[in-house]
């Protein structure tokens, strides 16, 4: 996303990691543990995605969506609040979304950081999860294969410009 961003493309950056960032910024090492993480992760999406509406660009590219916060509770056996319940009802109603997501396929390697802990298995298993919320939601996968970040942008913007829309 950064490359798109990079080469001035309206990027609207991911909300768990900003949310988990700066809970460890204040001290809480493992914000993602709280019942209400997903609820937060979800009304941050929702108000990025609503304050997206007065930036430029014909085509908006959103680091992840409601859907995702769903895939993460799934994942991590949190509940569904009634912030995500009502953001996936939102998105639905209102086709936010295009009805295609792209999904990058693993690297086939992870690097650990702060922010993101988890292994590759683990990885692979939070991939379906979120491979299912999105069929189960209505939309269409795009898988986009393991490349460089500047190949991955160039099949994204290569597919959106082939999108008869």
């Amino acid at each position: 996303m950064r490359v798109l961003a990079a080469a001035g493309h309206t990027v609207v950056a991911e909300a768990a990691t900003d949310l988990i960032a700066a809970a460890q910024a204040a001290g809480d090492d493992t914000p993602w543990e709280h019942p209400d993480f997903t609820e937060r992760v979800a009304a941050l999406q929702r108000d990025r995605q609503i304050a997206a509406n007065d930036r430029p660009g014909p085509v908006q590219w959103f680091d992840r969506s409601p859907v995702c916060a769903l895939a993460l509770a799934r994942f991590t056996g949190a509940p569904i609040g009634p912030v995500l319940a009502a953001e996936l009802d939102r998105i639905a109603r209102e086709r936010v979304y295009e009805p295609h997501v792209h999904l990058f396929d693993l690297l086939g390697f992870i690097t650990a950081t702060p922010v993101r802990r988890i292994g590759l298995e683990e990885a692979r298993r939070f991939e379906q999860v979120h491979v299912d919320a999105y069929a189960e939601h209505g939309f269409t996968i795009n898988r986009v294969p393991a490349a460089d970040p500047e190949d991955r942008a160039r099949l994204l913007l290569d597919a959106t410009a082939k999108d008869p829309r």
